[in-house]
């Protein structure tokens, strides 16, 4: 049962939907007829082309901005952008709440982008989206709180995918032995919309996740499995990770995201990035797709070295 209808037309107020965690949802949304609106700051020829996606140029920042992205607005659904000052993360979240109010949502979803750990740490990656989760909390939303752990879309990438097709070498910043549950943008937004419309979940909090979790050892054999060659798995330092992503995101950004991998590391919180045999989902109605069946699902093709593979996935 629920509150509403998934397919009861809602309006939502997505913040974050020019990235890749907020972009899959609102595909999701789209292709479920909702109407979306989200705030941007990219011109108009760099905006995803959904039909039923309409933008508000403008900026979190500014409160008059804000409010116009949530006009109307009978849901929310909210993914922080890759922003870890403190402060301006706070300001953000106050405009957002206070706008969320006054539109009156019926619920606002908060995806956390990451697992929190129990104790504070020194860390911006972790304490920002505590700090806007708190504020959410706080002003009185009717909330449900998504703490995905790591993605598997993150593998689909420049860094990973040429050397996974061509040297079947899976390298991420995870210590081999630590258990993930990895989930797909996908299952994140399959979440979002069970959250948005599931009847009793206000004030729930869910550490969601893939059905079983695995180290690199195990996350390898999936690779292997989904895509029929060796892989091997190769833990990358957390600092090597950011030194590349600081090249493409720049230092600050970089500095941020990496906390996270900084933070496993140190084995200090070994399972916080654990599965629960996909119970999270499951009270969501959900049952996430195997890892190599998603591995199977995408399109390897593209980062081989061999033209007549990248020719046949065209």
């Amino acid at each position: 049962m629920s509150d509403q209808s998934e397919h009861t037309p809602m309006r939502v107020a997505v913040v974050g939907a020019t990235g890749y965690q907020g972009g899959a949802v609102a595909r999701l949304l789209s292709e479920r007829n909702h109407r979306i609106r989200t705030l941007t700051r990219r011109p108009d020829g760099d905006r995803p082309p959904l039909p039923d996606l309409e933008f508000v140029a403008g900026d979190l920042a500014d409160a008059e901005d804000v409010r116009l992205l949530f006009a109307g607005a009978t849901h929310a659904s909210v993914t922080m952008p890759l922003v870890y000052e403190p402060e301006r993360v706070r300001r953000y979240a106050l405009n957002i709440a206070q706008a969320a109010l006054e539109a009156g949502v019926a619920r606002f979803v908060y995806n956390a982008n990451t697992r929190i750990p129990k104790d504070p740490t020194r860390l911006p990656a972790f304490e920002t989206r505590r700090i806007a989760e708190e504020v959410f909390r706080s002003a009185g939303l009717p909330l449900v709180v998504l703490r995905p752990p790591v993605y598997l879309d993150n593998l689909f990438s420049p860094w990973n995918g040429p050397a996974l097709v061509n040297d079947g070498v899976l390298a991420y910043p995870l210590p081999a032995t630590t258990p993930t549950a990895w989930l797909s943008h996908r299952d994140l937004a399959r979440a979002t919309l069970a959250a948005l419309t599931g009847q009793g979940l206000e004030g729930r909090t869910f550490d969601i996740g893939g059905a079983r979790a695995l180290t690199g050892d195990e996350l390898a054999q999936a690779f292997s499995q989904g895509l029929g060659r060796a892989v091997r798995y190769l833990p990358l330092l957390p600092e090597e990770f950011e030194r590349s992503l600081a090249r493409l995101l720049g230092p600050a950004t970089a500095a941020g995201v990496s906390g996270i991998y900084h933070h496993m590391a140190t084995a200090a919180d070994p399972l916080l990035m654990d599965g629960d045999g996909g119970l999270s989902l499951g009270e969501l109605g959900l049952r996430p797709a195997p890892v190599d069946e998603w591995v199977t699902r995408q399109p390897w093709q593209v980062w081989s070295n061999n033209t007549e593979e990248q020719n046949a996935g065209a």
